[in-house]
């Protein structure tokens, strides 16, 4: 079995990080939570642009979001905030939560009378959140018990010869010592879903993965547009890639040569182990903040043209197979699979160096997106405004 030193949580869970979440539960008290965190060390706040205006399995995906994120592993502890009209009440967001047995506190400004009580009471009740995860250790913990999210944004050609190959290889090893792994972006999938389908447990899993294709496609459709209007992107035409379907066929690796076992909707967690897809867009935000909230600790997340992003609750890793783009953006990336082209490195070898780093990071290292305080985070949604 291979250890990890990590924190073990009261529901059976390992967090590799130890955050106290402050979570707005509608965007109307986001720049509240915002304030709370800012004055709490310790404490994260992210950014929730939906939580009202919403309906039906709209509405729902966006409450199931904020609490999954809510019970990501990494998250200690959970202050909600809410504004006390919204869609996503925040003592059922908070409720929801705090059945994973991890301690969660709610603030709601209307209830408060106003911005500077729900902050005065928000700062209190997120000091002493800090205080108990303050007292956490790291102990002994099985790294089956890692789930991991791969994401790609800014791909060019090498992303799919070098950075994506050798990030599935990762993977593979990732699955082989018992743990998860999350592939998303079902955008990126349209044209070689036929691949991974194949690779599916049963006839009913590839069938679920050729849906969802089949759905994002519909959803372009029924706005008079096709995807391909948008993907490739301005920047990864420029970087090289031609079409989508050739984008497709690069993102792919990153799956590894795993078995498929089971396809996930939007935000959801994992049932089983080894490699599950999750349907999500191809916009990387969206689609990174989707896996935490289905609870993968950490994001390895391949770049071909360069991007800072990161997340408030995993530390997100950032791989390219571009050794000019590795050179000119040293600070955001942390790991060169341009060495492949480079310096003849096997897939295998650097498939090795991203599982270590993988690891490292588990065990407590820091990424360089967590290092700038990189936290980006969206929300998918698939209604209308009302």
């Amino acid at each position: 079995m291979r250890t990890i030193r990590a924190y073990k949580r009261t529901d059976g869970s390992v967090g590799i990080r130890n955050k106290v979440l402050v979570l707005p539960s509608v965007v109307c008290a986001a720049e509240t939570a915002r304030m709370i965190a800012g004055q709490v060390q310790g404490a994260v706040s992210l950014q929730n642009h939906l939580g009202c205006g919403q309906i039906g399995e709209d509405a729902k995906m966006t409450i199931d979001t904020l609490v999954g994120l809510g019970r990501n592993p990494n998250v200690f502890g959970v202050l909600v905030v809410g504004l006390g009209c919204e869609t996503a009440r925040p003592h059922a967001v908070a409720e929801a939560i705090a059945a994973s047995g991890k301690p969660v506190e709610c603030v709601v400004i209307q209830e408060l009378g106003g911005t500077l009580n729900t902050i005065r009471e928000g700062v209190r009740l997120a000091m002493d959140l800090v205080q108990r995860a303050s007292m956490e250790e790291r102990v002994p913990c099985d790294a089956a018990d890692l789930c991991v999210a791969v994401e790609c944004g800014g791909s060019d050609p090498t992303s799919g010869i070098a950075a994506n190959p050798s990030v599935g290889s990762a993977c593979d090893r990732v699955v082989a010592a018992g743990g998860t792994v999350i592939l998303s972006e079902t955008t990126e999938l349209i044209g070689a879903e036929h691949l991974l389908a194949k690779r599916a447990v049963t006839p009913e899993v590839g069938e679920a993965l050729k849906a969802i294709c089949r759905r994002m496609e519909q959803r372009a459709a029924d706005m008079g547009t096709s995807l391909r209007g948008g993907n490739p992107s301005p920047g990864n035409i420029e970087g090289g890639l031609t079409t989508l379907e050739e984008k497709s066929l690069g993102c792919v690796h990153k799956a590894g040569t795993s078995p498929l076992q089971e396809v996930l909707p939007y935000g959801a967690a994992p049932t089983k182990k080894g490699l599950v897809m999750m349907d999500t867009p191809g916009f990387d935000i969206d689609s990174v903040t989707g896996m935490v909230a289905g609870g993968a600790q950490l994001c390895v997340f391949t770049t071909g043209l360069g991007t800072p992003v990161g997340n408030p609750i995993a530390p997100v890793i950032k791989v390219t197979g571009n050794p000019v783009t590795y050179g000119r953006m040293r600070d955001n990336l942390d790991i060169n699979a341009g060495r492949i082209l480079e310096e003849g490195l096997s897939i295998d070898e650097m498939g090795e160096e991203i599982w270590r780093e993988i690891l490292a990071v588990a065990e407590g290292k820091q990424t360089r997106s967590e290092i700038l305080g990189y936290c980006e985070s969206s929300f998918w949604r698939c209604g209308t405004c009302v």
